[in-house]
């Protein structure tokens, strides 16, 4: 072996020394939270109407469709002279086993009153099985439309603003000339929500929390664009 053949060893080095004048994205957690996606997949939340009533109505089609089988419902009458949803029936029992929930969001999907959407909540432990298993009572928002916070979550400021993003992102069949139009009711504490930014140029990221690829990479945190690394 030559001289050339021994200084092809430090080659292996290359990109080690590279990577040390590059700028850290090491973030000291928990101390300081990543960003998380607009559309990510956390804790659930059982949603109010503006007027407080709640938007569940006991259809269990959250259940049905529910992969994991993780949640149980168990629908009931309204009062007439108190009733605790618009429609005739209302969620009188909601559990979601969270030791079975995969976070696939397919409740979210199928429920046809808004009333199941998920946080951006990831960021919780348990001492016991049973405190895994959330009720109705953990689970609808308190009388300012936002999470209960249990002893055991790590909610950080803004965390629940933004729940399910991805659910208001897309037009209904694909029909592009509806995207970006409001298509769902309002919630307590919040109103109507804006709608998620698409593909077309109608989009406000600071009302909805989204977090453009551009605006990252621009903070110097490498991105993959186009399979390259910018």
């Amino acid at each position: 072996m030559g001289i050339f053949d021994d200084l092809r060893f430090f080659g292996g080095f290359k990109l080690t020394l590279k990577q040390v004048l590059e700028p850290r994205v090491t973030r000291e957690y928990p101390k300081e939270k990543q960003p998380k996606p607009p559309r990510a997949h956390g804790r659930h939340v059982l949603n109010r109407y503006e007027d407080g009533m709640e938007k569940c109505i006991g259809c269990e089609l959250c259940a049905a469709v529910c992969p994991a089988d993780c949640i149980y419902v168990r629908g009931a009458d309204n009062d007439p002279d108190a009733p605790t949803s618009p429609g005739e029936r209302f969620g009188f029992v909601y559990e979601i086993n969270y030791l079975r929930c995969i976070h696939c969001d397919l409740c979210v999907e199928a429920c046809p009153t808004e009333a199941i959407t998920e946080s951006k909540l990831f960021e919780f432990s348990f001492t016991s099985r049973a405190d895994a298993i959330y009720t109705k009572a953990e689970l609808v928002v308190d009388d300012e439309g936002r999470p209960r916070h249990l002893p055991w979550e790590d909610w950080r400021e803004g965390e629940d603003q933004h729940t399910s993003g991805w659910m208001r992102a897309t037009a209904p069949n694909g029909a592009a000339q509806y995207e970006g139009e409001v298509q769902w009711s309002g919630e307590l504490g919040y109103g109507v929500r804006p709608p998620e930014a698409g593909q077309s140029g109608r989009r406000d990221d600071e009302a909805t929390g989204n977090i453009s690829v551009r605006t990252v990479s621009r903070n110097k945190i490498p991105v993959r664009l186009g399979g390259k690394v910018r």
